[in-house]
């Protein structure tokens, strides 16, 4: 009889079936049933990857859609933890049916209906020592297995007839025997050079292997053994993610997106990685306002959501398998206010349409024609679509050049520049 499978259902997003990562035969011997919804095949629109879909997946995969009722219990617990408002339509939909297919197979009696909620266990039955009841009523008195009060084995008279054994035996031809044992056991006080070394001696029937030294087992920690190849293999992948030991598992779902980690851990969900070990803590980052402390998850904001001031900060936080989200603040950070002062050239008509003619004002060099400090400026707003419109580089291109050569210097992940830099206040020669 084959040996139950530990997983019981996965839900899959499109990352794995997009990279392939794990692939569809470790995901089949590892879980009985793979699913996904709908709304996931559309967002596979590489050419290559949707041929791998159709032909390796889809025979395996099976698409359900969640209920109602699921998917109003994940929106409500999304909004509770703030993730609602970075969760798309196809991440509320994974999430609700992953609550629904374990609601199913265990009850919500496992699921935390808003975060940081206690899950009281059910207490489980006592266990009996060594097999037997122990129960008031199961013990009576068993006159066999009282035994008599041992007596001596070294004795120098003749036994009497009481402490023959059940076959007539006496007991005193055991006690030559264990004499006889220890006596060739006796380790000889005689010098080195005077024990004799032929091999009919005692000392030539001493064992010669040695049992292995703790110095070999405090060395092995560091290697990589059978034991431990998948807690390197997984901290090798994504050190920030700490995994548990292969347990049993009801029903779960392979996500790489950090929204629905956090709301499948703190649902108390079944979370897995790509090693299809279970996930029981995630360490990442958001952005955290410095003046109002407003934390935001889109990573791509320049302004505080709140007091759309540009004091956003990248601070790393964690969420454990209790549901409780931790921020790991900087011990005594200072702010840096190096460019926060300086003064603001006067406005030139045309510098908000882009219109504005090269040395017309804004400045020495006309640093001030295009400065940004609010998010809703036209001149932010033109920044940001036309990131949308710029063709990307193929490296692989035989007219492509590194910026390192041509001198481009570009900002760091494209996002336009706030204010007017760290420098503005520096000296100009």
């Amino acid at each position: 009889m084959a040996s139950p499978k530990p997983v019981h259902a996965i839900v899959l997003d499109a990352g794995p079936m997009l990279k392939n990562d794990p692939s569809i035969s470790s995901l089949l011997a590892k879980a009985d049933r793979l699913v996904t919804v709908p709304a996931v095949i559309p967002e596979i629109r590489d050419a290559t990857a949707r041929s791998r879909l159709q032909t390796t997946w889809m025979p395996f995969v099976g698409t359900v859609t969640p209920s109602p009722q699921s998917l109003k219990a994940i929106t409500d617990f999304a909004r509770r933890t703030g993730d609602l408002a970075v969760l798309s339509k196809t991440d509320l939909h994974i999430l609700a049916l992953t609550y629904e297919l374990e609601s199913r197979r265990s009850g919500l009696s496992n699921i935390r209906t808003f975060p940081r909620q206690k899950l009281v266990k059910p207490k489980a039955p006592a266990r009996p020592r060594d097999g037997l009841d122990v129960s008031p009523s199961t013990i009576t008195e068993d006159t066999s297995l009282k035994q008599d009060p041992p007596t001596d084995v070294l004795q120098t008279g003749p036994p009497s007839d009481s402490a023959k054994g059940a076959d007539g035996e006496k007991p005193g031809v055991v006690t030559d025997e264990l004499a006889g044992v220890t006596r060739s056991l006796q380790i000889s006080d005689a010098p080195l050079d005077q024990i004799d070394p032929s091999p009919n001696s005692e000392a030539a029937h001493i064992p010669a292997t040695l049992p292995p030294s703790s110095d070999s087992d405090s060395d092995s920690d560091g290697w990589i053994t059978p034991a431990n190849f998948q807690k390197h293999q997984a901290k090798d992948q994504n050190a920030s993610i700490a995994v548990s030991e292969e347990k049993p598992v009801g029903v779960a779902c392979i996500t790489s997106d950090f929204a629905m980690q956090n709301v499948l851990l703190s649902m108390n969900l079944g979370l897995l990685n790509a090693s299809l070990q279970r996930v029981r803590n995630i360490k990442t980052f958001v952005l955290r306002c410095h003046a109002c402390f407003c934390t935001t998850k889109e990573m791509s904001k320049q302004f505080c959501p709140r007091c759309g001031k540009p004091t956003l900060t990248r601070v790393s936080c964690s969420t454990n398998s209790n549901g409780e989200f931790k921020l790991h603040l900087k011990k005594n950070m200072q702010w840096n206010h190096r460019g926060d002062r300086y003064s603001i050239p006067k406005p030139v008509s045309g510098s908000a349409n882009g219109k504005v003619r090269q040395g017309k004002g804004g400045g020495k060099g006309g640093w001030g024609q295009s400065l940004i400090l609010a998010e809703d400026q036209k001149e932010y707003l033109r920044a940001t679509s036309g990131n949308g419109r710029k063709k990307e580089m193929d490296l692989m291109d035989v007219d492509y050049l590194p910026s390192i050569l041509t001198g481009e210097r570009g900002r760091a992940g494209g996002k336009p520049r706030v204010g007017a830099g760290k420098n503005v206040n520096s000296k100009k020669r």
